[in-house]
């Protein structure tokens, strides 16, 4: 019968776990219609860090699932690049294609000429990370996973040496809720859930730190507005007044802190005056901030992504953590800092990703760097052979890299071979040559570890997929047959990958997963909250950044982290307004998209409505813009038109475009990643994609 028609009698509830790049990584419960549909989606109210709640887009999933759109069979490419000229082929004739190209190349330079490229469009662990198996096992170039983390991580392991920290859900035990550079009403809402809670029966106060008014900042109690790259400033300022004023926790800090008196004396000229003036913000306003914080010693500092998205996104991640430790708040609960809870999974991935064989001497590509890469750049390169050959898995380069200009021109070189495994004929998609067609998360099994949360939760496959999808999985296993790629993994389905990875990390076997749903992965409250010590070689929290990396010589710029300041403070490094280019653009995640994803459904496209940029109404008048006016943005790496929006919740001289709109939404097909760079960050690379100077003019 027809799945819609189901009524509730016949309608069974199916678990799950969203698959999507968010630090939330929802638990969530779906109405399944039939074998092959789905209803709503719901958060499940039985998981306590979902707790029922869940974002509009992923409610509304069945849209994505059944759209008319989806790819249901394998394509080979019939006209120019780009153009939507495919016919229907065979797997079996689409994966020989792929084979032979991949061979081809091998044959000519070599198999670091093939580069399998992929990122997070699924989450999940064997879904996502498979494709390194084939990487490492046939010594293809890997990949460097520079777009997203990079200028987070280093950050907080500078100071904690763990990325780990206090239970997420203690922000509901919090006195004061910190919601720094991350937008999460748009991004992660079951941070606001906690908050919120803490407020509501705590009394708590909720303080947002970010560059412009968003939804967040309208929700908290105190909301904070800077100047972009400049939040180690602030959190010194923030420091100086704990030390100025008697805040700071010195017994704990002699105890845990590897230098406080040093911090101390390098913070005394890092005063609010000093802040104000390269944050734009009052100095008053830094003064009663600061004062919240010491009088609340209960103060969670929930740390984001998006403010560590500058040149020196690392120090000022180091900067703002070290509030936590200057005010002696980790051993309290609903105290301390917290970014991201990779460390306490300690996974086993040698099956997953074939790290039984690989070769550390291959070499490794920065995927933000992907369109000097295409185009032969020999630094970009590392002296190598050209990439000549791509499989793309669970990514949309074309779109969401950096430096679009060079992308586009990369992807076009008639010479490149690429295959793209995708669910959507995305722009990427046109430039390949083979497009095979995936399953989505309810069509597959996999498994999913939190990153803003603490869970490892199972995703079984609930649904049919639709025509002649395959997995990921099964795509890697097929490719891996005709290239002579030698690995169990390729002879092993996705659920014994599971089991295994499971049991041999110390975790509950699949069955158990299964059954149980999800596992609470959260360590004992003395280790989260590091009351015994840091994961430091000596156990203390580190003032003093160490941002040396084998990672360095590769993948900083020029190999050099020369200038990171040893101690936190306000790094000069991001791209600073000038007279040419006197506005500083922000790429701010929209709410209804999820970097390139959603972008094809009718209901995130009527919210988000158009590409905008927001200025400040006295900016706008200073060009002359009218509200709706087309302007053009540019810098050195393109131009860009878009429609003007007034809005006054930002500085002057900043901009906000909230994204990703598909490049072809805008007048001149270009999307807002032409303006964004892909020079890398140190300590250890990473594209900074908030960090952009340009200039702005009518069109």
């Amino acid at each position: 019968m027809d799945g819609q028609l189901a009524t509730a009698a016949e309608k069974r509830i199916g678990y799950s776990a969203c698959p999507h790049d968010c630090p939330s990584t929802c638990a969530l419960t779906v109405e399944v219609l039939s074998s092959d549909r789905i209803g709503r989606v719901h958060g499940a109210k039985d998981n306590s860090y979902t707790d029922g709640v869940i974002c509009a887009k992923v409610a509304r999933y069945a849209e994505r699932v059944h759209h008319p759109d989806r790819l249901t069979q394998p394509m080979r490419r019939t006209g120019p690049k780009g153009s939507d000229s495919f016919q229907p082929i065979s797997w079996d004739d689409a994966l020989d294609d792929v084979a032979e190209a991949f061979m081809k190349a091998e044959a000519r330079h070599g198999a670091e000429s093939v580069w399998p490229y992929f990122f997070a469009g699924t989450m999940g662990l064997v879904m996502r990370d498979g494709i390194k198996r084939l990487t490492h096992a046939k010594k293809y170039s890997g990949m460097h996973q520079s777009i997203c983390t990079m200028l987070a991580w280093p950050g907080i392991a500078a100071g904690t040496g763990r990325l780990a920290g206090p239970d997420p859900r203690e922000m509901a035990d919090a006195d004061v809720v910190v919601i720094w550079g991350t937008n999460a009403v748009h991004t992660q809402v079951n941070v606001m859930t906690h908050a919120v809670k803490a407020r509501r029966e705590r009394g708590a106060k909720i303080v947002a730190i970010d560059v412009y008014e968003t939804p967040t900042l309208k929700q908290a109690d105190v909301p904070v507005i800077l100047r972009p790259g400049t939040d180690g400033a602030l959190a010194c300022a923030i420091m100086h007044v704990l030390f100025r004023d008697g805040y700071a926790d010195w017994d704990y800090m002699n105890r845990l802190a590897d230098d406080p008196k040093g911090l101390e004396a390098h913070l005394k000229t890092r005063t609010p005056e000093w802040a104000s003036r390269i944050t734009g913000m009052p100095v008053e306003e830094i003064e009663s901030l600061a004062a919240l914080l010491g009088r609340n010693k209960r103060t969670y500092l929930r740390l984001g992504y998006g403010f560590t998205r500058q040149r020196n996104g690392a120090v000022n991640m180091h900067a703002a953590a070290s509030i936590a430790t200057v005010m002696g708040s980790w051993p309290l609960k609903g105290g301390g800092a917290f970014h991201t809870n990779g460390a306490i999974f300690h996974w086993d991935k040698s099956l997953i990703e074939g790290l039984d064989v690989r070769d550390e001497t291959v070499r490794v590509l920065d995927m933000s760097k992907i369109g000097s890469v295409l185009l032969g750049d020999k630094e970009a390169l590392f002296g190598g052979p050209p990439v000549d050959a791509m499989l793309i898995q669970n990514t949309n380069p074309m779109m969401v890299a950096p430096d679009l200009t060079k992308v586009h021109a990369g992807f076009a070189r008639e010479d490149l071979f690429v295959c793209v495994h995708e669910q959507f004929m995305t722009q990427t998609a046109k430039m390949a040559d083979i497009v095979l067609p995936a399953t989505m998360f309810l069509e597959h099994d996999d498994f999913y570890q939190g990153g803003g949360q603490q869970h490892i939760l199972f995703g079984p496959e609930l649904i049919d997929a639709p025509g002649e999808c395959r997995t990921n999985h099964e795509v890697i296993c097929g490719i891996a047959k005709r290239v002579g790629a030698e690995h169990r993994g390729f002879e092993m389905s996705a659920r014994e990958i599971i089991d295994w990875t499971l049991v041999n990390s110390g975790w509950p076997d699949l069955e158990t997963l299964e059954r149980e749903r999800w596992v609470d992965a959260q360590p004992d409250f003395d280790t989260a909250h590091y009351t015994e010590g840091f994961g430091t070689p000596d156990g203390k929290y580190h003032f003093h950044a160490d941002w040396s990396h084998p990672d360095h010589n590769r993948f900083a710029p020029n190999g050099s982290i020369d200038g990171m300041p040893d101690l936190p403070d306000h790094f000069t490094s991001i791209e600073e307004a000038t007279e040419e280019m006197p506005f500083r653009l922000v790429t701010a995640p929209a709410r209804n998209f999820l970097n390139s994803s959603f972008t094809e459904t009718k209901t995130s496209r009527a919210k988000e409505k158009r590409p905008t940029v927001m200025m400040h109404p006295e900016d706008a008048a200073a060009l002359d813009a009218a509200e709706g006016d087309t302007l053009q943005l540019g810098n050195g790496r393109g131009e860009i038109k878009i429609a003007l929006q007034f809005f006054a919740g930002v500085r002057r001289g900043v901009v906000v475009v909230e994204s990703i709109w598909p490049n072809e939404a805008f007048e001149d097909g270009k999307g807002i990643n032409f303006l964004t760079g892909a020079d890398a960050a140190g300590p250890q690379g990473g594209a900074a994609f908030h960090d952009n100077r340009i200039w702005i003019r009518k069109a």
